[in-house]
């Protein structure tokens, strides 16, 4: 089997690299990772120097994975700064590093990829001892593959990547019918907190629309980029995704790419942009503009949970973070990371931290899940059995 390394995937015929991804895998498709080079947000200019291993047989593409030299840990939401910095300190260079993921989203998938007519078993061991030397080769102190699914973890961690866990914060959906049958399940003062937020925001005027894909048009595109660029704006830091970024989503995943606008008196004030894949809805990013009570909490989670239900799907996925998700009724959730260090010395020490911090991540997720609102849920973890 042929091995070669290209910049851009965009250089790939779409359906050659959708031919590896599983089903329902929005951000891995060609039309999501070529679309971010193609509008500027990934590339060499941006600290995302594109390095994808490709594995090719008489078939075609076989094999590969999605790959970047990085010189920088933005965009991650894997946090290795502290590493970065113990690194200077003893005179050594930590970036460049090469890094598996999906940039700038956190969402958990395969990145792993291989042909489903080929035995994965088989593919693995070449696929990782290519982005190996190809890290060795650039001089890379490390490796990194971030988010990869439970098939993904376990191949990584029998070839003895290091593993790291974090916690996020999911709903699932439990056969609702709608978001009433939803909060029926919350305890009593959790389902009038719920019910407050949201009358709140309706007695604002504010009022909601789903829009989505190419029908949103670029003047409603235009107006959501600027809610979502400030927001960046506001703390500091320039947007990761650009302008053109956003008009390619919205045409190349249709139905797929979902807007929740918040309109009052018929202007737009604050939104916040979902994608979806058959069974998921992914909250990506948002905007205001201006700090409306609640409209924060109604925008990007009342009104996703409320779509789950009408659409029928069975997570949601919001992003990273968030405790006050929890009262919403998002539930922990393990995510996970493997890496590669090169370094004897400094793979020692970052084991050991990463021992630390993930029975610190594990008791963390479990002490949390006693305040989720459910009532069922807060039975189970005083040990009262079920109700």
């Amino acid at each position: 089997m042929k091995g070669r390394v290209v910049a851009e995937l965009g250089s790939l015929a779409a359906g050659e690299w959708d031919a590896l991804v599983p089903a329902g895998e929005p951000f891995m498709r060609h039309a999501f990772l070529a679309g971010l080079e193609r509008t500027g947000c990934v590339g060499a200019h941006t600290g995302w120097d594109g390095a994808h291993l490709l594995l090719s047989d008489r078939r075609g593409l076989a094999a590969a994975v999605p790959a970047w030299f990085k010189t920088h840990s933005f965009g991650e939401f894997v946090f290795d700064f502290a590493w970065a910095q113990a690194y200077t300190r003893s005179g050594r260079e930590y970036y460049p590093k090469l890094v598996a993921a999906v940039p700038f989203t956190p969402a958990t998938g395969r990145r792993l990829l291989v042909r489903h007519d080929l035995p994965r078993a088989d593919i693995l061991p070449q696929l990782l001892a290519g982005i190996e030397a190809l890290a060795l080769e650039r001089g890379a102190s490390s490796v990194h593959v971030l988010f990869p699914d439970e098939a993904d973890m376990a191949a990584l961690a029998a070839a003895g990547w290091l593993p790291r866990r974090d916690c996020q914060f999911h709903w699932h959906n439990r056969g609702y019918t709608s978001f009433d049958h939803y909060l029926a399940g919350f305890t009593a003062e959790k389902r009038k907190k719920a019910r407050r937020e949201r009358r709140r925001v309706a007695e604002m005027g504010i009022g909601f629309e789903t829009w989505t894909g190419a029908s949103i048009g670029d003047e409603r595109l235009d107006a959501v980029y600027a809610l979502h660029r400030d927001t960046f704006l506001r703390h500091g830091h320039e947007p990761y995704l650009t302008r053109a970024f956003f008009s390619h989503a919205a045409r190349e995943f249709g139905a797929a790419f979902i807007v929740k606008a918040a309109l009052w008196r018929g202007t737009l004030v604050a939104c916040a942009v979902y994608f979806r894949s058959a069974d998921t809805l992914y909250g990506r990013y948002w905007g205001a503009a201006a700090d409306f009570h609640s409209l924060h909490f109604e925008t990007c989670y009342h009104q996703g949970i409320e779509y789950c239900i009408e659409a029928g799907l069975a997570h949601f996925e919001p992003g990273t973070q968030g405790e006050h998700k929890i009262a919403r009724g998002f539930e922990p959730t393990l995510t996970r990371s493997a890496h590669l260090i090169f370094d004897a010395p400094f793979r020692e020490a970052i084991a050991a931290y990463l021992d630390r911090e993930g029975r610190s991540v594990d008791a963390y997720a479990e002490a949390v899940r006693a305040h989720v609102p459910f009532r069922e849920a807060r039975r189970l973890a005083r040990g009262d059995g079920p109700g």
